[in-house]
């Protein structure tokens, strides 16, 4: 079985000009799944929606073409894809002709679902529609100005989570400050998370306490939201629950995990920081 230490992360890279789907390396939702005692079901739908912004290819005559790239990946796929093998797989088109952003799309569809396990959407944006890009911000009241003093950066303390069950809302809380760390090669990445619920008022200062527990945690994007979703669940007992997070980008790719216990599929806004 691979692992995430067999992956190109921390690596010489070879940056390929034609597209070689061998470049992407999918990783088994399985094992971070079993640390949550996720082994039968799930408690969540989901998906993984992911932006591409470095992504080209040439046309039949060779001119180059760029677009903007939305994936979706299904939280019920048997795998991630780790981002850097994503990055190297979109970059590999930058020398590869083809018949058109259709025949591309199809491509990139069909590359990914096979190394996903599971169909993932893709849409391409082209240059005609970038001015209606716009920065957006999570609905939701922030929580980040709460005077708290903290000392406690890790590992995550589902201990912290709380919540009033004489006291029932509807609520959706908004951090900018949840930072994990790559599990290979130890670098930050950065998100700011919404929590919609509905049930028992949870404590603000404890899940904000908690959320900054995960400071110094290694963990890949979507098991931190699955293990934020988790806790949640057991510790404060909502009746529903969406955990969604917005990580900012790295090498022209963003990462945004979707957790909910109600169905249904999330807005893609593009926050500040991405």
């Amino acid at each position: 079985m691979t692992t995430p230490h067999d992956s190109p992360l921390g690596r010489e890279t070879r940056y390929a000009s034609r597209c070689d789907a061998s470049l992407l390396f999918p990783i088994p939702r399985a094992a971070g799944r079993k640390a949550l005692g996720l082994e039968e079901s799930l408690p969540f739908s989901g998906v993984d929606l992911w932006n591409g912004y470095e992504l080209s290819w040439l046309d039949p005559r060779g001119k180059p073409q760029i677009a903007l790239a939305r994936f979706s990946m299904p939280a019920t796929s048997p795998n991630l894809i780790e981002s850097k093998s994503f990055k190297l797989y979109l970059g590999s088109f930058s020398g590869t002709r083809m018949e058109g952003a259709e025949a591309l799309r199809a491509r990139l569809a069909a590359d990914l679902s096979k190394a996903a396990g599971a169909p993932v959407d893709v849409a391409l944006v082209p240059v005609r529609d970038f001015p209606a890009e716009r920065i957006e911000a999570l609905d939701g009241e922030c929580i980040d100005g709460l005077d708290i003093d903290v000392s406690d950066y890790g590992p995550p303390r589902p201990e912290y989570l709380s919540a009033d069950a004489a006291d029932r809302v509807e609520e959706t809380l908004v951090s900018h400050l949840l930072k994990s760390n790559c599990p290979v090669t130890g670098q930050p990445d950065w998100a700011s998370v919404q929590i919609a619920c509905a049930g028992p008022r949870i404590d603000r200062e404890g899940l904000l306490r908690y959320l900054i527990s995960f400071r110094e945690h290694s963990e890949f994007h979507e098991q931190c939201v699955e293990r934020i979703f988790c806790d949640l669940t057991a510790r404060c007992a909502p009746e529903r629950l969406t955990v969604y997070a917005r990580y900012t980008r790295r090498g022209g790719l963003d990462i945004n995990p979707w957790r909910s216990s109600v169905p249904g599929a999330p807005p893609n806004p593009r926050l500040a920081r991405q």
